[in-house]
């Protein structure tokens, strides 16, 4: 089954050369385009994408409020959605994942990988490294002092409910760790790790490894730089 993709961009020339290359990609079926957030959070409704491929800086509904949007109104399983920026370190990005988003991609980035993206998230893996997350997440935890987190609701419920296996392994994750590497760090296996994360995410309603990694940093279980 073809993986269905919704393009979000204001950019008309960015809009058409993205849809373009995936239409023309096996396995891939772009079922729309947007212009807004506006009519991203419609289309979104109408069409039931995958993936949706978000930009952020839009004039009207920015991409942030869209990604919060399409997430509470989609029905099980919701799309997973990608961020496309120009700079990575982008607070704009920061509330995306924050939001919910699933991941980010620069504009610059080369076909294969972006095709290689679409296909990771579609299929609930990470989009990238967690150090990429830790990076970008750490730049604006530091500048807290600054209002550059800028909380757009209150931390998730539920952080006193997780064991202490699982606020580990949540702290890890927010170190930039892989999967691969807590299991070795723990002496457990990659098949308890993800586990404990899943339940994790569960417990505090997350929907993405990179929204997990910004509620560390925000409830203080993990100090930037520490």
């Amino acid at each position: 089954m073809a993986i269905r993709v919704l393009v979000v961009d204001d950019q008309f020339l960015v809009r058409a050369g993205i849809t373009g290359l995936l239409g023309a990609a096996d396995g891939v079926e772009v079922v729309g385009e947007a212009a807004d957030g506006a009519e991203a959070v419609a289309e979104a409704a109408r069409t039931r994408p995958d993936v949706v491929l978000m930009d952020v800086r839009m004039p009207g509904m920015n991409g942030i409020e869209a990604t919060e949007r399409i997430l509470a109104e989609a029905p099980e399983p919701p799309p997973r959605i990608l961020v496309l920026t120009t700079f990575d370190l982008d607070e704009y990005v920061y509330r995306a994942l924050r939001a919910g988003a699933s991941g980010f991609l620069l504009k610059d980035i080369g076909p294969e990988r972006l095709l290689a993206a679409v296909a990771a998230v579609a299929g609930g893996d990470a989009l990238f490294a967690p150090s990429v997350t830790r990076r970008l997440v750490e730049a604006f935890a530091r500048s807290a002092g600054a209002d550059a987190l800028h909380p757009a609701r209150a931390l998730p419920r539920g952080l006193d409910e997780l064991t202490a296996r699982e606020t580990e392994v949540l702290r890890l994750t927010a170190r930039g760790m892989s999967n691969v590497e807590i299991a070795e760090r723990l002496f457990i296996s990659e098949a308890t790790v993800k586990t404990h994360l899943n339940r994790t995410m569960a417990k505090l309603a997350l929907g993405s490894r990179a929204q997990a990694v910004v509620v560390a940093y925000e409830s203080g279980l993990v100090a930037p730089g520490g």
